[in-house]
C-alpha cells in the first residue's frame, strides 16, 4: 500500500516519541542507580542498539519517500493542436526534355554534295536554302524537256483550234492532246526531281550539327547532311506507372525541374497515352515547356512532379509521430485535459492514413480539427498516462 508524505511523517514522529519515552525511563533508572557500573553499561548498550534500530527504520522510511516521489514525477511532452490546411500531393517521375522540331535532313536522290550554305549554330528561316546537291545534268535535261513540251503545246493548240472549227480528224486532235499532257507530266516530274537537289529548311530553327561534307557522294535516305532544331516548341515526356492512371488527366497541374540548369517551371499535362506498355506497365504523358532564354535543350534529364490529389481542408500531422502496433495498425496519442493546468491524460487513438509528403501525412479518420496530440515524446508514453504539455 502506498503512503503519502503526511503519513510517513506521523510514523516517524511516533517512533521518535517512543524512543524519547524509553529514554526518559532509562534516565530515571540511571539516575537512581548511577553507582552500579554494570547496570549503566547494559543501559548504554540498549540505547545504542535502539539508536541503530531507529537509524535503520529511518533509512527505510527515506527510501519509501524517494520511491513515492519518483512515482509522482510527470512525463514532459509537447503537444500540437490539429488544424486543417490545403494538401497538394504530387508524384515525382523521371522525365526527358524534347522538341517537336528536331530533324536530321537526308538527301532524296544520289549525287555529290556540291555546297553547304550554313554553319553550325546559325539561325535559319523556313524555306531557306541550306545546301545543294550536284544535279548531274538534270538541269540540262530539264531544258531539253521544256523545249519538247513547248513544241507539243504549240502543236496541240493548233490542232485544237482546227478541231474547234470542225477541221481535221479527231484522232489527230486526241494524239496531240495526249502528247502535250504527257510532255507536261514529264517536265513536272523533272522539276520535282531537280528540286530535290536543294536542301531547304523545313521550319524556322537553328543548325545544330552539319554531318555532311562538301564533295561527299550522298546516298538517298542514308547519308545525313545536317540537323536542324527549333527550341521554341519544347516539352517533357515521361512514363508513369499504371496505378496513377485514375488520378492523372489532361490539365493536371505539374512542376518540371531540370537539375543541371537548377530551374523549375509550372506546367499542365497536355497529353496522356491511351496505351499501357505491357513490358513495364506504364503509360506516356507530355507537358509543354517554355524556353524563352533558349537554354533548355532536347534530351536533358528532368523530373516532373504531377498533382495527383488535392484536399483544401486536409488534417495533416507529422509523419514521425505515427506509431504502429504489432499488427501494423497506426496510432497516435491524444491529450485529454484534466483539472490541472498543462496536465493532460494520454489516449491511444487508432487512425486511418491518407497520402504522405516527406514530413507530413494526411489523416482520413481518427482525428478532427482542434484535437491536441503529442508531438515530442510520443514514443515514450503509454495509454492513460499523466503528462505535462510544455508548449
Amino acid at each position: 500500500m502506498k503512503m503519502n508524505k503526511k503519513t510517513l511523517c506521523l510514523l516517524l514522529l511516533f517512533f521518535f516519541n517512543i524512543g524519547c519515552n524509553d529514554e526518559k525511563e532509562k534516565d530515571q533508572k540511571i539516575e537512581f542507580e548511577k553507582n552500579n557500573i554494570e547496570f549503566l553499561e547494559n543501559e548504554k548498550n540498549k540505547i545504542v542498539n535502539k539508536i541503530d534500530e531507529l537509524n535503520e527504520n529511518l533509512k527505510k522510511i527515506n527510501s519509501s519517500i524517494d520511491k513515492i516521489t519518483n512515482n509522482q514525477k510527470v512525463q514532459l511532452v509537447t503537444g500540437i493542436k490539429i488544424s486543417s490546411e490545403p494538401f497538394n500531393h504530387k508524384i515525382e517521375i523521371q522525365a526527358n526534355v524534347n522538341t517537336r522540331q528536331n530533324l536530321i535532313l537526308f538527301p532524296e536522290l544520289s549525287g555529290e554534295l556540291k555546297e553547304i550554305y550554313v554553319t553550325e549554330g546559325q539561325q535559319v528561316k523556313k524555306g531557306q536554302l541550306l545546301a545543294i546537291i550536284d544535279d548531274s545534268g538534270l538541269n540540262e535535261e530539264l531544258e531539253t524537256l521544256k523545249i519538247q513540251f513547248s513544241l507539243s503545246k504549240i502543236n496541240f493548240e493548233k490542232t485544237q483550234r482546227l478541231w474547234n472549227k470542225k477541221i481535221g480528224s479527231e484522232i489527230k486532235y486526241l494524239e496531240s492532246k495526249a502528247k502535250y499532257e504527257s510532255q507536261k507530266k514529264i517536265v513536272d516530274q523533272m522539276k520535282k526531281r531537280l528540286s530535290k537537289t536543294k536542301i531547304i529548311a523545313p521550319f524556322k530553327g537553328i543548325i545544330d550539327e552539319i554531318k555532311g561534307k562538301k564533295g561527299q557522294i550522298l546516298t538517298p535516305y542514308v547519308s545525313p547532311i545536317l540537323r536542324i532544331i527549333n527550341l521554341n516548341n519544347m516539352y517533357v515526356e515521361a512514363l508513369v506507372p499504371e496505378n496513377h492512371l485514375p488520378n492523372i488527366k489532361i490539365g493536371s497541374e505539374a512542376i518540371v525541374k531540370i537539375p543541371v540548369l537548377n530551374s523549375s517551371q509550372k506546367t499542365k499535362i497536355n497529353q496522356t497515352g491511351n496505351y499501357i506498355n505491357p513490358n513495364n506497365r506504364t503509360f506516356r504523358i507530355e507537358a509543354p515547356l517554355k524556353n524563352i532564354k533558349k537554354i533548355i535543350k532536347p534530351n536533358l534529364a528532368a523530373k516532373i512532379l504531377i498533382t495527383d490529389y488535392y484536399n483544401q481542408n486536409a488534417v495533416m500531422i507529422p509523419t514521425k509521430i505515427i506509431n504502429e502496433n504489432a499488427e501494423g495498425e497506426p496510432y497516435i496519442f491524444k491529450l485529454l485535459k484534466t483539472e490541472k493546468k498543462s496536465i493532460y491524460k494520454t489516449k491511444k487513438v487508432f487512425i486511418e492514413l491518407g497520402k504522405s509528403t516527406n514530413e507530413k501525412t494526411e489523416i482520413l479518420n481518427g482525428l478532427k480539427v482542434d484535437d491536441i496530440i503529442i508531438d515530442e515524446g510520443s514514443m515514450i508514453v503509454d495509454d492513460n498516462q499523466i503528462v505535462k504539455n510544455i508548449n
